[in-house]
């Protein structure tokens, strides 16, 4: 199904939430002052013989990181992880920095992206583009053949990245044995990772993700946007990175992470009766990060689960700290102390914690800007978080709304992730749309029809009843 009323569809959208078209003539004015002549560039390691490569999804400029996978005897690996260094073109209290903390992070949108920081700034100067040698944060950081962190260093460096990938030519490539050979070892450290993640307690929920896609004509189109092992391996990249962030930090009792807690006994316990509900054995030894691991993804029963198991990852949050360990120092969906520091250019939280860790790990005093706002960057990255799930939402909504509107008494497949009294949440296979469904008697877990009885494509609804 494909919705084309033409362009221009999401102008209303965009003026509810107020979303910016460009930044003001004094961020602009600044980003052209400081995109030739970044903070230190003359103070920098050469890295720019590590032959860097970017995996990113299709079309991306704002490119933060760049890597280098380097095998090493023993059967480890050395991670060589190049990250934009947005903090070599962001002054301090500047008007870029002041207009970065309004936004918090950019807004990746199907009509447009709304960016954290400018153009000639996020898809230029500091883009780690192929050919163009970038200031950058040079994490390299050694493996053992498990996966573990042995060693790690971490400094300011001058690097070229030599070509741009996506996830799907990496995976292509990968199957011919034609891969780039910094990047050859993804598979093998990948993997070593996510059995890491395993027995951490990691908890990974494969609910079906919407997305919305260009249609022919101009139009909208919902897909179900496919799971792509290659871009899992290449976050376990941006994980490992982020949890050794996490790990300087807290030895050094400086910084901010992010953090989750642990679910409570009563929780677990209640999805360990879901899961005998939905027929899916689950014996008492085993962990809900390994009970989720050996699951189909494909199984309506699975897919319910999932849906259960967000009850165990509420509360998500940041926590800074300057002086000590905080009470609540790690990430429960993780399962470890966890930063965030590989994504400055389209994350305002990195690029503080980023400059923790050069401080820390350089025996240098953390700059006192960053120590001046470490309390304040919870509040505004929770609140960014919070802002762009409810414009990400209101988008899949107005697409729903938009390519349903014409098909108001049509009967559609959907399993029931959630039931209660008189509702369900269900989703509907095709197209892929997350819904609420009146009636009784529904079946956690399994497949049912349901008929849609209601579009407002005005208030982005759309209402279902049990066939």
């Amino acid at each position: 199904m494909v919705h084309t009323p033409g362009a221009g569809d999401f102008a209303s959208l965009r003026a509810d939430f107020e979303l910016p078209e460009s930044f003001p003539p004094d961020v602009l004015a600044e980003a052209e002052a400081v995109a030739g002549d970044p903070e230190g560039a003359g103070e920098r390691e050469d890295a720019t013989g590590i032959p860097f490569v970017t995996v990113d999804p299709a079309g991306a400029k704002d490119l933060d990181q760049a890597v280098c996978l380097e095998p090493v005897r023993g059967g480890g690996i050395r991670v060589h992880y190049a990250i934009a260094d947005l903090a070599a073109f962001v002054p301090p209290g500047g008007a870029i920095d002041a207009e970065a903390r309004r936004r918090g992070q950019t807004l990746y949108l199907p009509d447009g992206n709304v960016p954290l920081h400018p153009p000639e700034l996020s898809e230029g100067a500091a883009s780690l583009l192929p050919g163009m040698v970038r200031p950058a944060v040079l994490w390299t950081i050694d493996t053992d053949s498990g996966g573990e962190p042995t060693a790690v260093r971490v400094r300011r460096a001058l690097v070229r990245s030599t070509e741009r990938f996506d996830y799907d030519t990496v995976a292509a490539a990968l199957e011919a044995g034609t891969a780039h050979p910094s990047i050859a070892a993804l598979p093998a450290l990948g993997r070593a990772r996510r059995e890491l993640a395993v027995r951490r307690g990691a908890v990974e929920l494969q609910l079906p993700e919407q997305e919305i896609g260009a249609g022919p004509d101009g139009g909208w189109l919902l897909v179900r946007r496919p799971r792509n092992d290659v871009e899992a391996w290449n976050a376990e990249v941006s994980l490992l990175t982020g949890m050794t962030a996490a790990s300087i930090m807290l030895e050094a009792g400086v910084g901010v992470l992010r953090t989750l807690p642990e679910a409570d006994d009563e929780t677990v316990d209640w999805l360990r009766r879901s899961a005998g509900a939905l027929g899916i054995p689950w014996p008492r030894e085993a962990t809900v990060s390994e009970l989720l691991a050996g699951l189909d993804p494909a199984q309506p029963s699975s897919l319910a689960l999932y849906a259960g198991t967000t009850r165990l990852l509420r509360g998500a949050g940041y926590t800074a700290f300057d002086g000590g360990v905080p009470e609540l120092a790690t990430h429960a969906g993780i399962g470890g102390p966890y930063a965030h520091v590989t994504a400055p250019i389209r994350r305002l939280v990195d690029r503080f914690a980023t400059e923790v860790c050069l401080a820390v790990t350089s025996g240098k005093p953390v700059p006192r800007w960053v120590r001046a706002s470490l309390a304040e960057l919870p509040e505004l990255m929770q609140g960014s978080d919070t802002f762009a799930a409810r414009v990400e939402r209101a988008y899949l909504d107005q697409v729903e709304a938009w390519i349903l509107a014409e098909h108001i008494g049509r009967v559609f497949d959907a399993v029931v992730l959630r039931a209660e009294e008189n509702k369900a949440e269900i989703f509907v296979e095709n197209p892929p749309v997350l819904g609420k469904c009146s009636g009784s008697g529904f079946p956690e877990g399994g497949r049912i029809s349901v008929r849609l009885t209601a579009v407002d494509v005005t208030k982005r609804k759309v209402s279902f009843v049990r066939a």
